[in-house]
């Protein structure tokens, strides 16, 4: 087997903690709107995400929409799920109530910066990410893992879209590694894994909440970043 030299990870999900910031945000939503009030939690985050997920991948990231555009209308086929026709004023108010829990919420996924840390000085670290630049070095940023990365890809600057081989391509370039010498860790088995499979990228799974596998395809799977020493072994 080749040495590693690189490993490239996704970041939604995987290093920084998603989930738990929109948890937030929705919980902030159920206490304000009386629509939510019967709903559980589970319940209304799966609502919001299949939404966010069908406008991001339809709309955003196809440029389609802009970011702006795609918010909106999210947020009004969201609501129109719980009987309420959102116009733009309630629309405005409640992306207030949802991103300032959001915001306030962001951390790492647990685990993460020690990972990173252990890597640093043994290979080269990079992000590939399906979103918005401005978004994602955010999140980055704030959740302070910055100084461990070397490369950062994501799909509006690069103009390919995980799981196109491509943008792999692009940033084991900018890395200066080959597919055979890097390892991909991620939790979206459509977009990471069978994304760095097809672009010859040996993937880690990062299962944390459990799900299937949908294929049945033999991967190394994780359910969490921690301890960082059986990670790393998993690596080389």
């Amino acid at each position: 087997m080749p040495k590693i030299r690189a490993v490239l990870f996704d970041l939604d999900d995987t290093l920084y903690d998603h989930r738990y910031s929109s948890r937030k945000g929705l919980q902030s939503l159920k206490n304000k709107y009386d629509c939510f009030k019967d709903t559980e939690l589970d319940v209304l985050e799966l609502e919001y995400l299949t939404v966010l997920n069908e406008i991001h991948l339809s709309k955003v990231l196809t440029g389609l929409s802009t970011i702006e555009e795609a918010r909106i209308e999210r947020y009004k086929i969201f609501f129109s799920k719980f009987d309420v026709n959102a116009d733009l004023e309630f629309i405005s108010l409640a992306r207030k109530v949802y991103s300032g829990s959001y915001k306030t919420n962001q951390r790492a996924v647990p685990g993460a910066a020690e990972l990173l840390e252990a890597l640093k000085s043994k290979v080269k670290i990079g992000i590939v990410s399906n979103n918005l630049l401005k978004e994602q070095l955010s999140k980055i940023n704030n959740i302070g893992i910055a100084s461990y990365l070397d490369e950062i890809v994501v799909s509006e600057e690069a103009g390919f879209i995980k799981p196109s081989p491509e943008i792999f391509q692009i940033v084991l370039n900018k890395l200066g590694c080959k597919a055979e010498e890097s390892v991909m860790i991620g939790d979206s088995w459509e977009t990471d894994i069978m994304g760095a499979k097809n672009a010859g990228i040996r993937a880690i799974w990062f299962n944390r909440y459990g799900n299937k596998n949908p294929d049945s395809s033999p991967v190394v799977e994780i359910k969490s970043l921690i301890p960082t020493e059986y990670i790393l072994k998993l690596i080389f």
